[in-house]
């Protein structure tokens, strides 16, 4: 799949989450939510893919994980906060640059309409 088609679909499942649980929910119910609706689609991914820091030519396990590695070239990260701040921004492209992965979503779903809460990148 493209990019813009696996973004379009991703967004669509999580709409579909945002509809049926609204706002206000911890970040790990809407991951499971998100999970079984891309699950149900067909589309593959996986939930806290590790992302080790290359320091000076050697990966360095330092507990970062991505939410969602979606299709191996998208990577969603997952919010349930009152407002997107440059720190969140600035973890999804510091994920997309480690991993090499040129686009990212980052959703927030604890908007009244998840429209407001979705940004996407491309590096």
């Amino acid at each position: 799949m493209e990019f813009e088609e696996i973004s379009s679909r991703v967004i669509g499942c999580a709409i579909e989450v945002h509809r049926h649980l609204g706002p206000g929910l911890l970040e790990s119910a809407y991951q499971q939510c998100l999970a079984y609706e891309l699950t149900s689609r067909g589309i593959s991914f996986e939930l806290q893919h590790p992302m080790p820091v290359r320091y000076k030519g050697i990966l360095l396990d330092c507990g970062y994980r991505i939410d969602m590695l979606v299709e191996k070239f998208l990577i969603v990260e997952l919010k349930s906060v009152d407002v997107i701040k440059g720190i969140h921004e600035a973890q999804l492209l510091t994920y997309m640059k480690l991993a090499s992965i040129r686009v990212g979503l980052l959703i927030n779903f604890n908007n009244t309409t998840l429209k407001a809460g979705i940004k996407r990148f491309v590096l």
